[in-house]
């Protein structure tokens, strides 16, 4: 009776054990902003409910449960999402990684994500934010059953004026990004490197909000007085939370994974740099140059880029930008507003006119 060789059973089991085992590695990197994709659904697209929620390829399963336990949030996500994708490509408009999408797919900003680089340390951030916004202001607004606004601001400030009025709601806010967020990290567990500065990243662009927030006040009297003044807390313009996570991106501190006892924990890579404090971004690995074409990758490359001709040293500059030397100047004719007169009441009416403007741009 012919026999079997153990090595041909075990082999096709031991393929697949490390197949299994490199989707396990790979999962969190793949999975872990891929919900930023909510931004490229139609309008008319359910976001919420049992059947629509499982069919959002870019969740998670966790995140998927919690599209199912918390549905009236989710249009507040995919919100965020859409304000993610719009702030990242004003804060870097002028940078070689200018936070281009992909054309298509789950994994918006592309395999640049993947790695632990500064600028997946800055989506994070600003993604945790953009979800802590979008809900928070959903919340003031009444658009919530779950919550509205913060009640708890109440009394006589140190300065003399009445607290009252309807405060943002921001600890709600940040509750549910912290959940939604937060839950790809937390399913693959704390001990690697990526899930902890993902962690950190993520908690950062929350404090961008919570140190930023701003006082609104109203005052009461005869004939425009201030005999009373009452004030609420509001969140900073995300405009202004994405200027502080950009100042962040710029100071990011790069660390490494250790252990200090039994926990694990990132430190600076440079002995002689300073622990990064909450409100900092930290990265694991240096980024790419980003000048080259790379559509695997989901990089376009500098070619054909506009630039600053006229500045050497500033990150929107040619030489930059372009990687070198490698740009050149042409002339374009541009239409503008001018003569702008104001209208009482209450408008601005300008002139149209055409002005012949240098524009430098980088060779292809």
């Amino acid at each position: 009776m012919p026999t079997v060789s153990p090595v041909n059973l075990t082999a096709p089991l031991l393929l697949l054990l490390l197949l299994l085992l490199l989707l396990l590695c790979t999962t969190h990197t793949t999975m872990a902003t891929n919900w930023l994709s909510l931004a490229r659904l139609p309008r008319s697209r359910a976001v919420s409910g049992a059947a629509p929620c499982a069919r959002l390829r870019g969740l998670t399963p966790g995140q998927v449960g919690v599209c199912r336990a918390r549905g009236e949030v989710m249009e507040s996500v995919r919100k965020a999402a859409e304000m993610v994708i719009e702030e990242c490509q004003h804060q870097f408009r002028n940078r070689r990684w200018n936070c281009s999408t992909t054309p298509r797919g789950i994994n918006v900003f592309g395999r640049v994500m993947n790695q632990g680089t500064r600028e997946a340390a800055f989506v994070h951030a600003l993604s945790s934010a953009a979800v802590a916004v979008a809900v928070t202001r959903a919340c003031t607004r009444g658009e919530l059953e779950r919550c509205g606004c913060d009640r708890k601001v109440r009394g006589v400030s140190p300065e003399g004026f009445q607290w009252s009025g309807c405060s943002d709601n921001l600890s709600y806010g940040v509750a549910f990004s912290q959940t939604f967020v937060d839950e790809p990290e937390r399913a693959k567990g704390l001990s690697a490197g990526r899930p902890l500065m993902n962690l950190h990243n993520n908690e950062a662009g929350r404090k961008a909000i919570l140190h930023n927030m701003q006082v609104e006040c109203k005052c009461h009297g005869v004939s425009g007085s201030c005999e009373l003044k009452t004030c609420w807390k509001v969140m900073p313009p995300f405009r202004r939370v994405g200027v502080v996570l950009k100042e962040r991106f710029d100071g990011a501190t790069e660390v490494r994974l250790t252990r200090i006892g039994s926990r694990p924990a990132l430190l600076p890579r440079d002995p002689y740099v300073k622990p990064p404090a909450a409100r900092d971004l930290v990265y694991l690995a240096p980024s790419p140059d980003f000048c080259s074409l790379d559509p695997d990758n989901g990089i376009p490359g500098t070619a054909g880029r506009r630039c600053n001709g006229t500045s050497r040293l500033a990150p929107d500059g040619c030489e930059l930008v372009c990687c070198g030397p490698g740009y050149r100047a042409g002339r374009a004719e541009v239409v503008q507003r001018c003569s702008c007169k104001f209208s009482w009441c209450c408008s601005v009416r300008c002139q149209q006119c055409k002005n012949t403007v240098t524009i430098h741009t980088c060779r292809v």
